[in-house]
């Protein structure tokens, strides 16, 4: 994995699971009640998918305030960074 310009070492990094399966295709919550995203996260804890912060409900985020897993990977193709909720950084 290449890390972007900024990463910072970041002590949550021990909250990542190797062995996460995607929780769904799409946003998990959206297509629950049947609204809209604009991209994916994939939860690198428990593989929750859920919807980013330009998406109407912000799933992804809400996910880690609620549930304390903190650290999401780009679940859209071709892309591969993490991000940090708690720390607000790439990691």
């Amino acid at each position: 994995m290449t890390y972007p310009t900024g990463a910072v070492p970041d002590p949550h990094v021990t909250m990542i699971r190797d062995d996460v399966v995607p929780s769904a295709a799409g946003c998990e919550d959206c297509l629950r009640i049947g609204s809209p995203w604009v991209h994916l996260r994939e939860c690198l804890t428990c593989g929750h998918v859920g919807c980013c912060d330009s998406s109407p409900n912000r799933h992804a985020r809400a996910h880690a305030m609620v549930v304390g897993h903190p650290i999401v990977q780009s679940f859209e193709p071709g892309e591969d960074w993490r991000w940090c909720y708690v720390d607000e950084a790439y990691v």
